[in-house]
């Protein structure tokens, strides 16, 4: 068995699942969730009527229910996740479009807590339809149908009870930041940041658990830390192109170097662990956008992109009056001022004390 589970593909792994397919799902919601968030501020923000007018109606029964472009894309979510993990496990064609129906049958009956439940419900029913992939000559039938049945029968099963629990942790994670802001703002910062720099997806855990509001917030403080801190205080090793490569790409690309120096990821976090509390108790900055972004610190500017678009949410529902200047100078503030700052001194008192040393921080870019 375990030699026909080789042969079809099917090497079951903490790497497979947990970083490769992670990081995948991370970019399907990205595709899909996000994007679709985006579309829907730009038309709205720039009076554009082919993104903010209906572009399709889904009967439900006998409710019509329109949906903009943006808003069709976000619901593509399910089925984005879904074909994103396909191909990281490279399933072959039949099982990697059979899991679009999987994907939105999962995330449709998973609620809040969606995602997860695709990222579970899609990872079995690819591994599953791996393995009777291609055993008969009418395998055009076989794989799909077997592929199919088993993903949305396991999505009937446990799709509602995994959103409901991912939703009950992240609810309780809101719940403690609201009542504690400065513990909360320290942990959840510090938490997410590290998950950022790590080759998981941070992005996808706060998706999973639908991370929003002020712990939200406290997310985006955290991986902006490590994000812009790795850039400045490596900007003498790796100058313009390190700073873009890791301020708007990645800090995950600093893992070979921390692996070697585990020291150098003591600045990035020391900010987080400053800023996170003042976002959430000075600022108050939260992340009423989609919870994806919430893990995405600057990252093509995602993150920003994520609270600004939460305020323009929240002033049309009359939740927030206006967005005034001081929510602008706190975004900047966390985002990019403070860990620019706090990342390089306490950088350099490290220098200082020999901890870091000249190329510790040197990319191979």
């Amino acid at each position: 068995m375990k030699e026909y589970c080789k042969r079809k593909g099917v090497i079951p792994s903490w790497k497979t699942y947990f970083i490769t397919a992670m990081g995948a799902m991370a970019q399907g919601l990205f595709c899909t969730l996000l994007v679709g968030t985006i579309l829907n501020t730009i038309g709205q923000q720039f009076h554009i009527p082919f993104l903010t007018e209906t572009f399709v109606s889904i009967k439900a029964g006998e409710t019509v229910i329109g949906y903009t472009l943006g808003g069709l894309v976000s619901l593509m979510v399910g089925a984005g996740i879904s074909v994103a993990i396909g191909v990281s496990l490279k399933a072959p064609p039949l099982v990697l479009f059979s899991l679009i129906p999987i994907g939105f049958a999962a995330n449709a009956l998973g609620g809040a807590g969606g995602p997860l439940a695709v990222y579970i419900v899609a990872i079995i029913a690819c591994e599953g339809g791996k393995l009777v992939s291609k055993t008969t000559k009418i395998d055009i039938l076989v794989t799909p149908i077997i592929t199919i049945l088993l993903g949305i029968g396991l999505a009937y099963l446990i799709a509602e009870p995994i959103g409901m629990a991912a939703s009950a942790v992240g609810d309780a994670v809101k719940w403690a930041t609201e009542q504690q802001p400065f513990l909360m703002g320290i942990l959840v910062s510090v938490i997410i940041g590290i998950a950022l720099t790590l080759p998981i997806s941070s992005a996808a855990i706060c998706a999973a658990l639908g991370l929003t509001g002020l712990a939200g917030g406290a997310a985006v403080a955290g991986c902006c830390a490590q994000m812009v801190g790795f850039a400045v205080m490596s900007f003498k090793e790796n100058r313009w192109g390190g700073l873009v490569a890791q301020g708007i790409g990645t800090s995950m690309l600093q893992m070979p170097n921390i692996v070697k120096n585990p020291r150098i990821w003591i600045p990035p976090t020391i900010a987080s662990a400053i800023t996170g509390p003042i976002a959430t108790c000075l600022f108050k900055l939260e992340m009423n956008g989609d919870a994806v972004a919430s893990g995405m610190g600057t990252c093509g500017f995602v993150g920003q992109i994520g609270v600004y678009t939460g305020w323009v949410k929240d002033v049309a529902d009359g939740a927030k009056e206006a967005i005034v200047a001081m929510d602008w100078i706190g975004l900047v503030l966390i985002c990019v001022v403070l860990p620019a700052i706090l990342s390089f001194v306490f950088c350099e008192i490290l220098r200082k004390l020999g901890w870091i040393r000249k190329d510790d921080l040197k990319l191979d870019l």
